[in-house]
């Protein structure tokens, strides 16, 4: 299947600032390399050699850390003239996709599982959006994800104080690129405003991985992230 990569790293990161202050969160060092270099590993193993960044804050650092080719992967960049969420980032930049489908990740998350294994699971079953799940042991941070016996998702629930296990979306997405269009226009998050709408109307399905998860959105995980990667280094 012939794919174009979205990574989301227009975000400010405002509660990692305190430890990353002169880039934006995906471009921070992690066991010697910008953590987004995990991503563009992964998806260079999957075959894909398209890969464009949503960029906003301090968007004119990335071509300068990352240049314009990370191995195989050929890198565009489109910049957000305002913060537009996840949902409104995905909507900008499909308008630059040529391909059928599109692979979109949070650019400060990483799963350690095999993409293809992935990407395959999606085709097989002619998804319209497909969601990487990851079950932990607490998700109050983050929420979680309901599917039923045929993996078809049913709800997101709202993330809650108290320490509940669950299976979390894990912000890598695959869908069909004529849904694009199917985003509303404007300043949006495709986690709660979008993908719940589409339930009623497409078939969006959750995948659930045995891979371990990581996000560095914050101080303390950032820290973890160090000795997390060193495990699974792919570059």
């Amino acid at each position: 299947m012939d794919i174009t990569a979205i990574v989301l790293a227009g975000g400010m990161g405002t509660r990692l600032r305190s430890v990353v202050v002169d880039r934006p969160k995906v471009l921070a060092p992690v066991a010697g390399k910008p953590f987004i270099a995990y991503l563009f590993a992964q998806l260079e193993e999957m075959g894909v050699r398209h890969a464009i960044l949503s960029t906003g804050y301090l968007a004119e650092t990335f071509v300068d850390v990352l240049g314009e080719r990370q191995g195989s992967l050929q890198l565009q960049y489109v910049q957000e003239d305002s913060p537009l969420g996840t949902g409104g980032a995905v909507r900008w930049v499909g308008q630059h996709v040529r391909t059928s489908h599109a692979i979109v990740l949070n650019g400060d998350s990483y799963v350690n599982a095999d993409l293809r294994e992935y990407v395959s699971w999606h085709e097989q079953l002619e998804n319209d959006v497909s969601l990487m799940l990851v079950p932990v042991a607490d998700a109050s941070r983050y929420g979680t994800v309901e599917i039923d016996a045929e993996s078809r998702v049913t709800a997101f629930l709202e993330k809650r104080p108290e320490r509940v296990a669950g299976r979390i979306n894990a912000g890598i997405y695959l869908l069909r690129s004529e849904l694009f269009d199917q985003i509303p226009d404007g300043k949006c998050s495709l986690e709660a405003d979008v993908l719940p709408k589409w339930l009623k109307s497409y078939r969006v399905k959750g995948f659930t991985s045995a891979g371990e998860f990581i996000d560095i959105g914050i101080p303390e995980d950032y820290h973890r992230s160090h000795q997390f990667m060193e495990r699974f280094k792919r570059v």
